[in-house]
């Protein structure tokens, strides 16, 4: 059995209180963040993550996040804080940003994915807040998806993977950023993006100098991941996604150009761009500015996948600000099938 708690005309004290209680008794409960629905756990409690681990069909290796509601929380969980982490915390926090931080001992391995590394952010989302300070525990949620499929941006989404599988799932309806949180690995120097996510690279680099990118930003493979969506295939609806980059009219012509040899094979196609309408099985407008975009795509892909395609033809777009996130998870959702036009 699962308790839905409605929060969609926002945080109730009361109804808090019920989710809270689930999380001190080592359950799972599902909530909306700022950037995509997660699925929780009391971070300490080792029985309990290994369940988020069991729910989602994770691998073991792949860390979690932790998400704390005061900045003193930080101190609980990581040693050796640099000044780095202080800075952003004022600038970014609450907000889509994570940094990877030594752990210390109290945080289980489990949590971690078996590093000495944890990681840590505080969401900016009045339910996410309400349930990391009701229940008196920091948190580690990944988003709540079953393992390597498009995150939840809706409850929905949420049901449609979880129910009847963990304890509580709260809907406080759609989210506000729709891509994950920028992950920041502040244990090197300079300080290294793992993820790019919600907080936009530049607005970083902004406040505290040049970050260097990890190559698996751009699509090499790792052998250990120091973060969530390094390592495994992420974000994938049941059908093929190909993505289709270049020039603006020249994807507009190779789009038409796949349809036509995808139609004349039978196989149905669908199509995710932004604002160019095609003549597709399925059709979805994801937006003219980044931020719709992002908001926008993980629902698009669930979408197209309920529609019953068998391909999905996706639009790339310029790597800059929110698209430099949405092409990661665009070429992951591909399994980097990409198609220069």
């Amino acid at each position: 059995m699962t308790v839905v708690i409605n929060m969609r005309d926002g945080f109730d004290k009361r109804k808090i209180k019920i989710a809270a209680k689930f999380i001190r008794e080592g359950k799972l409960v599902a909530f909306p963040t700022e950037t995509v629905y997660g699925l929780g756990a009391d971070a300490l409690n080792e029985e309990a993550v290994r369940r988020i681990f069991e729910a989602k069909g994770r691998p073991a290796d792949n860390p979690l996040i932790v998400h704390i509601a005061d900045f003193d929380q930080l101190y609980e969980l990581a040693r050796d804080i640099p000044r780095e982490a202080k800075i952003l915390a004022e600038y970014f926090w609450p907000g889509p940003l994570t940094i990877v931080l030594p752990k210390k001992s109290n945080v289980p391995k489990v949590t971690t994915g078996g590093l000495d590394t944890v990681a840590i952010r505080m969401p900016a989302h009045e339910i996410a807040l309400g349930l990391i300070r009701t229940s008196r525990r920091p948190i580690a949620a990944p988003s709540a998806n079953i393992s390597g499929k498009p995150s939840p941006t809706l409850a929905e989404h949420v049901v449609d993977d979880f129910y009847g599988r963990i304890e509580c799932i709260i809907d406080g309806g759609e989210v506000k950023i729709g891509v994950e949180s920028t992950v920041l690995d502040l244990t090197t120097k300079p300080p290294t993006l793992l993820r790019p996510g919600g907080l936009p690279l530049e607005e970083i680099e902004k406040v505290i100098g040049k970050v260097k990118i990890h190559p698996v930003v751009k699509g090499k493979a790792v052998d250990v991941a120091k973060a969530p969506g390094m390592k495994y295939k992420h974000y994938a609806p049941n059908a093929q996604v190909i993505v289709i980059e270049g020039s603006r009219e020249r994807v507009k012509e190779k789009i038409k150009e796949l349809l036509n040899e995808y139609k004349r094979g039978g196989v149905k196609v669908g199509v995710m761009a932004t604002g160019d309408f095609y003549e597709a099985d399925a059709y979805i407008n994801l937006g003219n500015s980044e931020e719709e975009i992002a908001k926008n795509l993980f629902r698009a892909l669930r979408d197209l996948d309920k529609s019953g395609v068998d391909v999905i033809l996706a639009e790339g777009i310029e790597e800059k600000g929110l698209g430099l996130a949405v092409m990661n998870r665009l070429r992951k959702a591909a399994g980097y099938r990409i198609i220069k036009a």
